[in-house]
């Protein structure tokens, strides 16, 4: 590399990296070097990156990076770009819907990244799940949001009647299994899978016989409203609800007639509730 051509990559890196000084000026007005260093189309993959480190990056200096085409050959500089948290909706968004899974469950997942981005950002990985195989989407049940496992649930369900061997049933059932675990999930999040039409019956049997998710009051009661419910989960579950509460439950509840009829007789019986 010639003398010239490291004084320009040191001025570049120079720029990249300036002190917190610049932060002082206003996020409308960015500075005017900073500007053309993300102009540059001998920007490098390295520089690049060092600029989107800095906090204080104007989103003027993002959308004018956005727009250098070599820069964005990097997917390395794409993704930084997306996860920002100064980089407009207008130009995350659509940079996301070029990732790959698991650069899209990074966005996602990144803490500097804006709530309304990762929601689109979910949209576009959950409307990918029937296209990923099933090594991604296990490792996704595993790590990815509490929305995009919540979305595994029921996709694996949805897809169930294309499943025919027993291996790859087995495959399913380990990912709806992992997305039970996922810490990211919440009790909201379940309660919405089981009481949702596509809901099928593996799915409400798995979350009623789950150690952790199972022994939840909330879920219980949901779980009482789908049709799924087996009747020893159903007497169990029941025998902690008040009376009221219970008729209530069972009004609006898909169970058969026969194990509604079977609890309404059990609670006046007055049996003990259930231990969890």
């Amino acid at each position: 590399m010639s003398d010239r051509e490291m004084s320009k990559d040191e001025a570049l890196k120079d720029e990249a990296a300036l002190p917190s000084a610049t932060s002082a000026t206003p996020v409308g007005s960015p500075p005017a070097d900073l500007l053309r260093t993300a102009a540059d189309r001998a920007l490098t993959e390295d520089f690049a990156l060092a600029l989107l480190k800095r906090t204080d990056l104007p989103p003027d200096v993002i959308e004018q990076l956005a727009r250098n085409a070599n820069a964005l050959k990097s997917r390395k500089v794409m993704v930084a770009l997306a996860s920002h948290a100064h980089t407009p909706r207008h130009v995350s968004v659509p940079l996301a819907r070029q990732f790959y899974t698991f650069d899209l469950m990074k966005v996602a997942l990144s803490p500097t990244v804006p709530a309304d981005v990762k929601v689109a950002v979910d949209d576009v990985l959950i409307g990918r799940l029937k296209t990923v195989t099933i090594g991604e989407r296990l490792t996704l049940a595993r790590r990815a949001s509490g929305r995009v496992a919540a979305a595994l649930l029921l996709d694996v369900e949805a897809i169930g009647t294309k499943i025919v061997a027993a291996k790859t049933v087995a495959r399913e059932t380990r990912v709806m299994q992992a997305a039970l675990e996922n810490p990211r999930l919440t009790e909201a999040l379940v309660i919405n899978s089981v009481l949702r039409p596509l809901a099928s019956a593996a799915l409400v049997h798995t979350v009623a016989q789950h150690t952790k998710w199972s022994c939840r009051r909330e879920i219980r009661a949901a779980l009482l409203r789908t049709e799924h419910l087996s009747l020893a989960r159903a007497l169990e579950f029941s025998r902690e609800i008040p009376t009221p509460l219970l008729h209530e439950l069972l009004a609006a509840s898909r169970l058969p007639v026969q194990i509604k009829d079977q609890l309404l007789r059990e609670d006046q019986a007055g049996f003990p509730p259930a231990s969890c």
